[in-house]
């Protein structure tokens, strides 16, 4: 059986609660090294006699020990919170194409991130920082509903900003006393920015709803879509295409994605 169908053993060493409802796990896996694996791919979590799920790798390749940015949304997302450092999880993977690292080299860059859709862009933009010599500029928008949601806090105000030729603009739906920021939706926030499309690629990810507008808005600004690149992980499900959820056209968003660029996405058919 290949490897990827078998669940390794791995042991959560580290959690950062990122938001009320978002927490980052640092796994260790038992066999002491984890598989190897692509910005923007995914993985199958398990907990025994609870079920599975498949999660973005948040952490880039380059870095270790391998992370997962975990929303609570369900029975099995409610019992990974309740978990504790030093509990045993499975994993099985990696899963899914990942982002086209030969598309964006000696490109700049502009990532557009809404609330947890940032997990699979912040494993993408660390790699890219990583090999910095190999990309141009690069420009960061996040957008989440309030302040609170915000996720990668330290990434966001302190690492990111910090690197050479980075540029990271933040907004929220609804600010509170404390925020002094921008304060607005993603789409008109990214119109207002108005980041010049020349010799540029867009990778976008976050609600669908979110990237809907994100594309028509990018669209004013004169991308093409064939510069523009998004995911489509949250139709994935068995991760192996046996299920057939996933089945968009010819396509099966598990193994021909999650990633695709909007020109590729023209040509399936409009139910994603």
């Amino acid at each position: 059986m290949s490897e990827h169908l078998v669940p390794q053993t791995a042991r959560i060493t580290d959690i950062v609660k990122e938001t009320p409802d978002v927490k980052t796990y640092s796994v260790q896996f038992s066999s002491g090294e984890a598989f190897s694996y692509l910005p923007g791919q995914c993985a199958m979590l398990s907990l025994p006699e609870v079920g599975e799920a498949m999660f973005s790798i948040s952490s880039s390749p380059t870095d270790s020990p391998m992370e997962f940015s975990i929303k609570e949304a369900g029975s099995l997302t409610e019992k990974f919170h309740r978990l504790e450092a030093g509990w045993d999880v499975g994993i099985r993977g990696p899963y899914g194409n990942g982002f086209p690292l030969d598309m964006i080299r000696d490109k700049d860059l502009l990532f557009i991130g809404g609330g947890i859709g940032l997990a699979p862009l912040r494993s993408l933009i660390n790699y890219c920082l990583h090999h910095r010599e190999m990309h141009g500029d690069v420009h960061i928008i996040y957008g989440a509903r309030s302040p609170q949601d915000l996720v990668f806090k330290r990434d966001l105000f302190e690492n990111w900003p910090e690197c050479e030729r980075v540029r990271v603009d933040v907004t929220v739906d609804a600010g509170d006393e404390d925020w002094d920021g921008p304060v607005g939706f993603v789409p008109p926030f990214l119109e207002e920015l108005d980041p010049d499309p020349k010799g540029k690629v867009a990778i976008t990810c976050g609600p669908p709803i979110m990237i809907k507008f994100v594309v028509q808005s990018l669209d004013k600004m004169g991308y093409e879509h064939k510069d523009i690149v998004t995911t489509l992980e949250k139709k994935m499900k068995c991760g192996v295409g046996k299920c057939g959820r996933c089945n968009l056209g010819s396509k099966y968003i598990c193994l021909d994605g999650p990633v695709f660029t909007m020109d590729q996405l023209d040509k399936l058919p409009e139910d994603y």
